[in-house]
């Protein structure tokens, strides 16, 4: 487990930066603690500075993950987000959907915009027993 490199840590800002823009500020200047990002096998971890010392006794091959996993750097360098992340990013989130019922999107204004639902994998698994 190391810190980013800057090249590194500028990839990934600006991918996250695409969805809370300048609140990017408020996701590493936390008031409860001090969060870091940490790599480790091309993944990306954010973690709390207190939970990293404790973990700096463990060997980097023993080690198998830490913290919440952001997202990893493909081996053409790019950063990929990891559905992980949307916990803390979801808070400070630019754009943000909510989903209504069908029976909302037909009493919204004209000039709304409607997210249709059109499908979820996990839907059938989910509610198997009550689908006809």
């Amino acid at each position: 487990m190391r810190p980013l490199t800057e090249e590194e840590t500028l990839v990934m800002f600006q991918k996250i930066a695409k969805y809370i823009g300048e609140n990017l500020q408020l996701l590493v200047d936390r008031p409860d603690d001090t969060y870091c990002f940490q790599l480790h096998n091309y993944r990306v971890y954010y973690v709390s500075e207190n939970i990293l010392k404790l973990a700096a006794n463990i060997s980097g091959n023993k080690l198998v993950s830490l913290g919440t996993c952001f997202g990893k750097f493909t081996k053409t360098h790019n950063f990929h987000l990891h559905v992980t992340a949307l916990d803390y990013l979801a808070p400070y989130a630019k754009y943000k959907v909510w989903i209504q019922s069908t029976q909302d999107c037909r009493k919204v204004d004209p000039l709304a915009i409607v997210v249709f639902h059109q499908a979820d994998i996990g839907e059938y698994i989910r509610h198997e027993e009550t689908l006809t």
